[in-house]
């Protein structure tokens, strides 16, 4: 079974996680939540998989691995 892994990084500035994934050409996702981010993968990453002839639909079974990043800036006070 193959792992599919993508990329997801928080925009503090629009609010919202984006994804992006050297294994699946074309994708391009984004969501307020990582939660909804990853239920959009599950039918995204498949359907770009095939439409790349990366994989048969009914004979592949997938893995998709997320990876989130989010980087929050902190203000120290003494």
């Amino acid at each position: 079974m193959n792992t599919y892994t993508v990329m997801a990084h928080w925009d503090g500035d629009a609010k919202v996680w984006w994804a992006q994934s050297d294994d699946v050409k074309g994708l391009v996702a984004e969501a307020d939540t990582i939660e909804a981010l990853v239920d959009d993968l599950t039918h995204l990453v498949p359907e770009l998989l095939e439409l790349n002839h990366q994989i048969v639909a009914g004979r592949n079974a997938i893995k998709i691995s997320v990876i989130a990043n989010r980087i929050e800036e902190v203000l120290v006070t003494a």
